[in-house]
């Protein structure tokens, strides 16, 4: 049996992912498994117990995390015990989140599906964790080792691709100062994946989903080649 394919979509909040996404898997003429690839709880389709317990838990405090953190340009004090002992709970919980979810993708892909991922934890950790220097948290730089060195990278990445100001407009979340910074970092993620292929998701949803159907059929058709 032949090796499917894992596709990323990924984007800042706005872009679409989720939208073009429930499209593909109706339009893709091959097997397709969808799977949630972020850290928002009320978006995920596939969750390990513990983290379940979590979110539920910070629902309650009335925290919801809907992606990763800005970093933190400096830290004003050292963290206590019980600071340092929580943010290991935490980046040991994820770690072990996102290696479930890469087993059950990994699953699908030996029996030939395409693996279609909404968002990823490579894309949206990678100018943070992944990028970590010796200054900051530990467990910053533990789950950004775990994220660019173990976790399985996309076969291709598909970057939708949408301005800070249209992104804002739909959302009306952060700044267009931030979001712009967020469009670079996501466009840099060209230099590190296996397979990079940035769509204008500016337009009507119709071209957008035919361009990413294009270049999914395409990456899909020259590895089997």
């Amino acid at each position: 049996m032949k090796a499917g394919l894992t596709v990323a979509l990924v984007g800042p909040d706005g872009a679409g992912k989720t939208t073009v996404a429930r499209r593909l898997v109706d339009e893709l003429s091959v097997p397709v498994v969808y799977l949630y690839m972020g850290v928002s709880a009320e978006s995920s389709n596939r969750m390990l117990p513990t983290t379940r317990l979590v979110r539920a838990v910070r629902r309650r405090k009335g925290i919801v995390e809907r992606g990763p953190r800005q970093p933190r340009s400096e830290v004003s004090s050292a963290p206590s015990v019980s600071k340092r002992l929580r943010a290991t709970a935490r980046v040991t919980n994820r770690i072990a989140e996102e290696s479930y979810r890469q087993l059950v993708a990994t699953w699908h892909r030996r029996r030939g599906k395409v693996v279609l991922f909404d968002r990823h934890f490579f894309a949206d950790y990678f100018m943070h964790d992944v990028a970590a220097t010796s200054g900051d948290p530990l467990s910053r730089r533990i789950h950004g080792f775990f994220v660019s060195r173990v976790l399985p990278r996309p076969e291709l990445i598909v970057y939708l691709d949408v301005p800070a100001a249209v992104l804002f407009a739909r959302k009306g979340e952060g700044t267009v100062e931030l979001l712009e910074e967020m469009r670079h970092s996501y466009g840099q993620l060209a230099e590190a994946a296996p397979a990079f292929v940035a769509v204008d998701g500016n337009r009507p949803l119709d071209d957008v989903v035919t361009d990413v159907l294009a270049a999914v059929l395409a990456h899909r058709a020259a590895r089997r080649r």
